[in-house]
């Protein structure tokens, strides 16, 4: 139901119950903060003491759900008992609500109890003294001190500190989240650097072996298919290696084999030459000096993916690569024969192109590729600083 009081919590009960039982205990022994001739003692009855009391005990259980509400009721109870011959008990259970109300309150009223109790203590203190001309007044402003100001301020504290356990304890689950995010991202890059790993180097071989073997097969001049099955041969056993070098990097997890094994820009020149024997008419142009390590292997799998593209999608005709480093960047074009609406030679993915893409990208460089008059031009820029160079 809306609006319904929310069960109090049991050990809140039990404080009320054994605040009960020894309120009622020093009543029944007549032990009294206050003798009934003291002039404060306004109410005389014997059971007087009893009616603050059941009040205050009352409140006990509202001090988590209802703590400000406890807190008023109870201070107009404590008021009470002032002009009573008084409870130990009530006033015991009193510092236990102010503690209460700054501990489980909003934080509004964690930050107003202390200050009112603060300038209560100090104005009960003075004002007596100052009044009464006697010093002995300030022991009043020392007894709201103890029953107001320290639990308050005993209560924020606690609080204070509760918070930031809290704020640690969401620091660290926000921590937590972002590591596993992190682990997650690192997870499909590697799977992403993978993939593009695995079409580079198999399309290349593959896509020589569906085209010579093609030609084996409709070919009926033996040395032909002689040639044509020797080529097949050779990009088969090569995609075999390279297959094999992928492997053992993943299998030991990459460490010091990977740069050691993958192709650079020095294996250029057999790479044409093995694009040469699988037919193309290439004319490789490279001007460039050293370059980082993933520069070099994003280029050279720039490069390889073209020669193949160029190989399953080309015509007649030469496919010109050429290589220039300036400006801080290496700037690669590769342009073939494009001949629109000629079926490829060789069957393909389609991720060719998303897959060099991804490697300019990687490094903050541009990749562009479409026709360009009668040909493909396939173009990268990539910078060798900044971007993912590490």
């Amino acid at each position: 139901m809306a609006g319904a009081l929310p069960r109090p919590h049991r050990d809140d009960l039990r404080i009320a119950v054994g605040g009960l039982a020894g309120g009622v205990l020093f009543w029944a022994l007549g032990t009294h903060p206050r003798p009934a001739s003291d002039p404060m003692v306004l109410w005389h009855p014997g059971w007087a003491p009893l009616v603050p009391l059941l009040v205050t005990v009352a409140c006990e259980p509202l001090r988590r759900v209802r703590p400000r509400t406890g807190l008023l009721f109870g201070t107009a109870a404590l008021a009470l008992d002032t002009v009573t011959e008084g409870s130990l008990v009530t006033v015991v259970l009193y510092t236990d609500l102010v503690y209460a109300a700054v501990l489980y309150g909003t934080a509004a009223a964690a930050r107003r109890v202390p200050w009112i109790t603060g300038v209560c203590t100090v104005l009960g203190g003075v004002v007596p003294a100052t009044l009464w001309r006697d010093p002995r007044g300030l022991l009043i402003g020392v007894g709201i001190g103890v029953v107001a100001f320290a639990p308050a301020a005993t209560g924020w504290v606690v609080r204070d500190h509760r918070d930031a356990a809290e704020a640690a304890r969401l620091r660290a689950e926000q921590t937590a989240l972002l590591a596993e995010m992190d682990r997650a991202q690192a997870v499909t890059a590697e799977r992403a650097r993978v993939a593009r790993e695995l079409h580079d180097l198999v399309a290349n071989h593959l896509s020589a072996i569906a085209i010579h073997s093609t030609a084996a097969l409709s070919i009926g001049d033996p040395e032909t298919s002689r040639a044509a099955l020797a080529v097949v041969r050779e990009n088969s056993v090569a995609g075999l290696a390279e297959m094999r070098r992928l492997i053992g990097v993943l299998r030991d997890g990459g460490g010091d084999r990977e740069p050691a094994a993958s192709p650079t820009l020095d294996g250029l020149a057999a790479l044409v030459a093995a694009a040469r024997a699988g037919g193309l008419d290439v004319r490789l142009d490279a001007a460039h000096t050293e370059v980082p390590t993933p520069v070099d292997l994003a280029a050279y799998r720039i490069v390889q993916e073209s020669l193949t593209n160029a190989l399953k999608h080309g015509g007649a005709g030469r496919v010109d690569v050429a290589l220039r480093q300036h400006d801080g960047a290496l700037d690669i074009r590769v342009t073939s024969p494009h001949r629109p609406g000629d079926g490829p030679r060789a069957p393909g993915s389609g991720s060719g192109l998303t897959g060099m893409r991804e490697r300019a990208a990687l490094l903050g460089g541009r990749f562009e590729a479409g026709p360009e008059g009668g040909s493909w031009a396939v173009r990268a820029v990539l910078p060798l600083t900044g971007g993912d160079l590490t």
